[in-house]
């Protein structure tokens, strides 16, 4: 819970805009806020551009489908996340709690916004998991490999395009928004949120690995010092959220919710008939299928799944579920996404176009309006939330993008596919460093090791890597971490092509080194 003498304690201006190394701009600045500056250095970083070419759900490349990217999902984030800020900002109840609680500066939020995906590496949601699993099994990684923790390494440590020697040189207020889950996977802060009876959202084991430490977390050991440095001046307990950070966390739920969905109505995945039949099978047999004993729960049975949904946010999320409310979002739901989007096929017209923009934009609206601040949040929660409906609505809106699209038999055929790709060029980079070639290997790959060794000797000096550890070993599996979540799709593709002499295309393929 969140330690009170902490809340009371006067937030510092200075230390919230603080930055690491002192180090001026170079040439004349664009943004007198020192925030801003933060949000324009990260948006002309190439580890920004790079998001154009990197899975949201389905990869963008090679389908001709105009679907959302890293990128584009970034933007709309950044979108709602600076509309809610600005909303709860222009309050003066709300602002003055929002100050004690640490602040929630727009262009904080939206610069965190910005940033929250950059270490997502190529493939989606998938290329995270394998890279996990790969990180942690085939190089030897304790803390393997999180998306939350690698954008914070990026803007730390990875890139140089900050005027100072390593990373964005970003403020401390910025680098804690970034902050999702902020703590490391095992270990900090003491005790470590995944001891709590009910953990906080992330914090619980990795499913299928319970000795791997939590599932979700924003920084490695490499970054440590950098989360406890940004989070000084911080006026939330240890386990939680920045105000700031919670608004990005909430923008990024609400845009994941609703833009999603857009997508595959426009490429006919999400269809009508089956969505129809789970919602309106809930509805119909709420009663039965609350009494029902879970082998009853069959998977053909019509909203079978959803009820499954209902008794997990019952157990899970407890201070926040409510029977009733689940019912009406349910309800609602199924009046606006299956009896309204999804009733008239989407075909490409401008009145198509525009039936997808009002539901993109009456949802966002709606749940923007949502937002509310908790001032003594509980322990699974933030001190910034959606409200009651809101919540559970967002909830029913995720648990059909997930059962109709990323359940799909075909969609798992092709992520098989991309876990190949990844599995396949992690090994073959691991083995190259460990080979008679290290002279040849990629700059940038011998940059990354050099780096990643300087880190990890420092930590072993400290003492904080346990007895003998093997630096070298460590450096090179986080290296190659480094550099897979550093490409896009294509060049994932493309590389594992070179390295195992399928690609004919010597200097063109090869450029992805």
């Amino acid at each position: 819970m969140a330690d009170r003498s902490v809340l009371d304690q006067p937030v510092r201006p200075s230390a919230r805009a603080a930055r690491r190394s002192g180090v001026g701009e170079s040439g004349v600045g664009l943004a007198a806020s020192p925030f801003r500056v933060d949000r324009d250095r990260i948006a002309a970083s190439p580890y920004f551009a790079r998001l154009a070419g990197v899975t949201q759900v389905v990869s963008p490349t090679g389908n001709g489908l105009l679907l959302h990217n890293r990128l584009t999902h970034s933007l709309q984030v950044a979108q709602v996340a600076r509309a809610i800020a600005e909303r709860l900002t222009a309050d003066a109840v709300t602002g003055a709690v929002l100050d004690r609680l640490g602040g929630c500066d727009p262009d904080v939020v939206e610069a965190a916004a910005i940033a929250h995906d950059l270490g997502h590496p190529p493939f989606g949601h998938l290329g995270e998991q394998v890279l996990d699993r790969l990180g942690r099994e085939r190089l030897g990684l304790p803390d393997g490999f999180e998306g939350n923790a690698q954008s914070f390494r990026v803007i730390t440590t990875i890139d140089l395009h900050g005027p100072g020697g390593a990373g964005l040189d970003l403020t401390a207020a910025v680098r804690a928004a970034v902050l999702k889950y902020p703590w490391a996977r095992r270990g900090h802060p003491d005790p470590h949120p995944s001891t709590a009876p009910v953990p906080p959202r992330g914090a619980g084991p990795l499913p299928g690995a319970p000795d791997a430490g939590s599932a979700k977390f924003s920084c490695y050991l490499t970054e440590l010092d950098d989360l406890v440095d940004s989070r000084a001046a911080v006026a939330v307990g240890p386990w939680q959220q920045t105000v700031e950070a919670a608004v990005m966390d909430t923008a990024d739920d609400v845009a994941y919710a609703i833009h999603d969905l857009e997508d595959f109505h426009r490429v006919g995945v999400l269809a009508q008939p089956g969505v129809a039949t789970e919602l309106g099978g809930w509805l119909r047999d709420r009663g039965g299928l609350a009494a029902a004993d879970p082998s009853a729960l069959g998977s053909l049975r019509p909203g079978a799944d959803l009820e499954r949904l209902r008794r997990r946010l019952h157990t899970k999320d407890g201070w926040a579920f409510d029977d009733e409310a689940f019912a009406s979002a349910v309800a609602l739901v199924r009046e606006e996404l299956v009896d309204g989007l999804l009733a008239v096929p989407f075909d490409g017209s401008m009145a198509a176009e525009r039936a997808v923009a009002e539901f993109s934009a009456r949802w966002t609206a709606r749940l923007v309006a949502g937002v509310r601040v908790q001032p003594d949040p509980p322990v699974r929660a933030a001190p910034v939330t959606l409200a009651t409906a809101q919540w559970h609505e967002v909830a029913v809106l995720k648990f059909v993008h997930h059962r109709f699209v990323l359940q799909r038999a075909d969609l798992a055929s092709h992520q098989r596919g991309q876990a190949t790709v990844l599995t396949g060029l992690v090994g073959a980079l691991a083995d190259w460093l460990t080979g008679d070639d290290e002279v040849r290997i990629p700059p940038r790959l011998h940059d990354l090791v050099a780096l990643a060794h300087d880190e990890y000797r420092g930590l072993s000096a400290e003492g904080r890597l346990g007895p003998e550890p093997d630096v070298d070993a460590l450096a090179r599996g986080r290296a190659v971490v480094d550099y897979v979540a550093s490409l896009t799709d294509g060049q994932a593709g493309a590389l594992l092509d070179v390295l195992t002499g399928r690609s004919a295309r010597l200097w063109a393929d090869a450029v992805a080194l």
